[in-house]
């Protein structure tokens, strides 16, 4: 198959060479959103008939291939156009055959799962583009309203999502419990071509062993004790939309077998039958552990992880997206509360001083707690749990190197007590209107240096 090159405002023409159409369509998106053209195609053939005929100005190739191979192709490609840049796309394990087949001509190459701003870059690199426009600020589809965040680096995490979403390509989430895992993949779905489809949510470590098989694949009447009716299972319950596997790395290594030829076959046979069930569903998995060490310890099928793997995408934990706990806590608390809430400057310093290791989930259960303590429409540390109120104790003296995140929250808690009114938060702050103004530029120009990092 070949699929036309759009019209290019910059009149350059990327052609993405992939058998796997979900991930092809990935890497097309991405080369679009740089503003240059794309021709598609599923083959090594292809793409060597291609890049005679069309000339295009880079080839995004990938190794493994049906019919001749990446590097055949790679071969062939520099015979007849010796000054046309390849790219390559390889597997973890095909690195030798990539490093070889730099020797061959290939201008770089990439591993899958490929890093999306990575693969930009590099095709920028290749073509003497500026990075400029890598770097611009995407726009978001539109936010459900429990969406709420303020930190650049959840910005980018959304940004990817949005850029995977419309694919069919199966993601694999990574992050920390707590950190909203299950929030990303709804995002995905919303955002997919599957929206109107079920979405169906399996925690893997919440199955009971001797039950998963029948949960995830259904049984018949009778298949077992207790199986008093037919049951359909998750697989069949997201036909048509997407499933998601949270903690993909608890599954069994037998069920891990079985899983993989669903991907493979789109086929199901449930527990107790002999009959082959039809499915069609999106991926996406998640997991809190190490998938890369589990399958060095023969705890996870690195055949699995390599199909589950297509696109991996990390959610940061909330210490590390210190500009989200204040718009999370209030959100949290006008839904407790009922009504909007404030948190005094010192309750805030808290928020931001504690570790968080429980991330979004800790803080959501930190400000419920509060709600229910305070009394009134303010926030105050006494009201938080006791190991968050006191760590803001000393959290001064161990930043450097910027405005110090305590005095920072109380400045910008402050500000809002008083409705945007500096004179009076000045006051209630104990400095002057000109040095809380200074503060506050420093607080933008800190801002806007982390969006623009």
């Amino acid at each position: 198959m070949e699929t036309s090159a759009e019209s290019s405002r910059h009149g350059r023409t990327v052609l993405v060479v992939d058998d796997e159409p979900s991930q092809r369509q990935l890497f097309a998106e991405s080369v679009r959103q740089l503003g240059f053209a794309v021709i598609e195609a599923g083959s090594g053939e292809e793409a060597v008939e291609i890049a005679s005929r069309r000339s295009p100005d880079l080839v995004l190739l990938d190794v493994r291939l049906p019919g001749i191979s990446g590097l055949e192709a790679l071969r062939r490609i520099r015979e007849g156009t010796p000054d046309l840049p390849v790219l390559l796309i390889t597997a973890y394990a095909d690195v030798r055959d990539a490093v070889a087949a730099l020797k061959s001509g290939a201008c770089d190459y990439l591993t899958k799962p490929v890093d999306l701003e990575e693969l930009k870059t590099a095709i920028l690199d290749q073509l003497g583009e500026s990075h400029d426009k890598a770097s611009g600020v995407a726009e978001l589809p539109p936010l459900p309203p429990d969406i709420v965040f303020a930190d650049p680096a959840f910005r980018r995490v959304l940004e990817t999502s949005a850029l995977v979403a419309p694919t069919e390509a199966p993601v694999l989430i990574l992050g920390p419990s707590g950190s909203g895992k299950d929030v990303i993949a709804r995002l995905i779905c919303r955002w997919s071509r599957r929206a109107e489809g079920p979405f169906v949510a399996a925690n893997c470590a919440g199955l009971p062993e001797t039950l998963i098989e029948s949960e995830l694949f259904g049984h018949v009447k009778g298949a077992f004790t207790g199986a008093q009716t037919d049951r359909k299972g998750y697989f069949r319950a997201a036909h048509g939309g997407t499933l998601f596997l949270d903690e993909i790395g608890e599954l069994p290594l037998h069920l891990q077998a079985k899983l993989l030829r669903v991907l493979e076959n789109g086929e199901i046979t449930p527990v107790g039958s002999d009959q082959m069930v039809r499915v069609d569903f999106r991926l996406i998995a998640a997991t809190h552990r190490d998938l890369t060490e589990a399958v060095a310890e023969g705890r996870f099928r690195e055949d699995l992880f390599y199909r589950l793997n297509v696109f991996e995408l990390r959610v940061p934990p909330l210490r590390e997206r210190r500009e989200d706990i204040l718009p999370l806590a209030r959100h949290f608390a006008a839904q407790f509360a009922g009504r909007p809430v404030r948190f005094s400057p010192q309750a805030a310093s808290a928020l931001l001083a504690h570790p968080w290791q429980g991330n979004v989930r800790e803080l959501r259960n930190a400000v419920q707690r509060a709600c229910l303590l305070a009394r009134g429409d303010v926030v105050l540390p006494e009201h938080l749990p006791p190991q968050i109120s006191r760590t803001v104790e000393g959290y001064e003296d161990r930043q450097t190197g910027r405005l110090d995140l305590v005095e920072r929250a109380a400045i910008l808690a402050t500000l809002e007590e008083c409705g945007g009114n500096r004179t009076l938060a000045a006051r209630k702050l104990g400095i002057s209107r000109r040095t809380l103004i200074y503060k506050l530029r420093a607080i933008e120009e800190e801002k806007n240096a982390a969006d623009g990092a």
